[in-house]
């Protein structure tokens, strides 16, 4: 699956004395193919989540169109891009993301199950084994560490094989341990798989997993981040 922006734009409306804008990402153009890792590196504030949503469908554009192959993100209507969202795109957010009554297990399987698919429970139990989380599969996310719960999120979204995945600062609750240990397997799920990933962080750790870096600034993007 390509994905492919075409003068992405988001703007928001403010009153400083008089009416006008503000660019929280400038119009940008480029295409995400399969079996790359891309990284969005830069400050807090800088855009990155805006453009990281509007890309994985979370957030309409102001201006421009997101392409998922031929078909134009947002002239679908909402239920019809919820379900290709959830189908064929997945998202690693930045947060909490857990629901508290559900068991590990049953958070990762619950993407899935509200649509009525297959419950992908062999695939969740290779990737928590991959990651480390195996033995916590019937606990309660109060149970859980930060970087167990970051974990969890993560093979929540692989488990559904999607064809795109989406990663908003996947290792910011992980030690070095398990930071380089997810890097490894997003760019192996990448290059093996045929799959692409986005991933927006402010890590240089993640650097050499990348295929293709940007930076933003400001909401724009420019090339390779300086050292």
């Amino acid at each position: 699956m390509t994905v492919k922006a075409e003068d992405v734009s988001r703007r928001y409306f403010r009153r400083t004395g008089g009416a006008n804008y503000f660019h929280a990402v400038h119009p940008v153009s480029f295409e995400i193919t399969p079996g790359e890792v891309i990284l969005l590196m830069g400050r807090s504030g800088s855009g990155k989540t805006t453009l990281l949503n509007m890309l994985s469908g979370l957030l309409t554009p102001s201006e421009g169109r997101v392409w998922i192959d031929d078909t134009d993100l947002y002239a679908l209507d909402d239920r019809t891009r919820s379900r290709l969202r959830s189908g064929r795109i997945g998202m690693i957010p930045q947060g909490r993301s857990a629901v508290d009554t559900l068991t590990v297990l049953e958070n990762i399987l619950l993407p899935a199950g509200l649509y009525g698919r297959a419950l992908p429970t062999e695939a969740a139990g290779q990737w928590m084994e991959k990651l480390g989380i195996a033995h916590l599969r019937d606990a309660r996310p109060a149970e859980l560490s930060g970087g167990e719960l970051r974990r969890m999120a993560i093979v929540r979204a692989l488990a559904q094989d999607p064809e795109v995945l989406f990663a908003d600062e996947p290792t910011g609750d992980l030690d070095d341990e398990n930071t380089a240990l997810v890097l490894s397997e997003l760019r192996t799920f990448a290059h093996r798989q045929n799959r692409a990933v986005f991933m927006v962080t402010h890590e240089n750790d993640a650097l050499q997993y990348a295929d293709r870096i940007f930076r933003m600034d400001n909401g724009r993007i420019t090339g390779f981040p300086e050292s």
